[in-house]
């Protein structure tokens, strides 16, 4: 059997004792609660001092049980995905080393939330149909392929490729850079993420003030409606800001 350790999931300023129930990661029911040192607390849960794979329900786990503390308290910093540590006493040696660090980043965090922002386009084919009307190069090389033979117009319609992939970056590009500023402008820091693919031209994370939520959500209302039947919006939050801290413990004793 192997020997148990304390699953972290979070750092939130308190130093009272909380149990929030048997909902720790690995379905064993094992209770989610806090160790604390002075006014600092870090929540776990027990689970083997065993590797974590990075499996999605374990992942999603991870996540909705920061998201639940997060509902609790005004600044919550998630600890990276899979760190373990041997014991409670490892925990509250951590949180007196780093103590300085860690209440600079909860005060930091506090009363701030992430709002994601994901765009595609709607109809993608729509959107490479009007470029091709749009652009005389396409349609001028367009017309030559359809006058000759494939195999003679093969470079030509390498070219044409080429061109629409540039074509379509630009749109991209010059649609996400509206998007982003205007959501930028109320928020307090941004993160661009990658896209999952050529229909998706929009991914950020916003940092914002609590108080702000309702008008951030306006905004995006607004522009989901500017964009309409060109633009799908996928709105999603509040979240703690995982985008922008992701405390790592580098010690090997601490992440397995």
């Amino acid at each position: 059997m192997s020997e148990e350790g304390k699953y972290i999931y979070c750092i939130v300023a308190s130093s009272q004792e909380r149990n929030f129930g048997p909902i720790g990661v690995g379905e064993r029911g094992d209770e989610v609660m806090t160790i604390s040192y002075e006014n600092l607390s870090m929540v776990v849960s027990n689970h083997p001092l065993t590797r974590i794979m990075l499996e999605p329900k374990t992942i999603i786990a991870h996540e909705k049980i920061i998201e639940k503390i997060m509902r609790e308290y005004n600044s919550v910093l998630p600890v990276k995905f899979g760190t373990v540590a041997r014991n409670a006493d490892e925990i509250r040696d951590l949180l007196d080393r780093r103590y300085r660090e860690f209440m600079s980043l909860l005060n930091y965090f506090e009363n701030k939330i992430e709002l994601n922002v994901k765009c595609v386009w709607e109809n993608l084919n729509d959107v490479l149909l009007k470029i091709g009307k749009e652009h005389q190069k396409i349609k001028m090389l367009k017309k030559e392929i359809q006058q000759n033979d494939f195999e003679s117009d093969t470079e030509k319609m390498v070219a044409l490729g080429k061109i629409v992939e540039g074509e379509l970056i630009r749109k991209r590009e010059d649609v996400s850079d509206v998007i982003l500023s205007v959501l930028k402008k109320i928020a307090v820091d941004y993160k661009a993420n990658d896209l999952s693919d050529e229909k998706m031209l929009f991914n950020a994370a916003f940092l914002i003030d609590s108080g702000r939520e309702k008008e951030f959500d306006n905004i995006v209302d607004d522009l989901s409606e500017e964009y309409k039947n060109v633009v799908s919006f996928i709105y999603s939050g509040p979240f703690p800001p995982y985008n922008f801290v992701d405390i790592t413990i580098y010690s090997e004793k601490w992440e397995i």
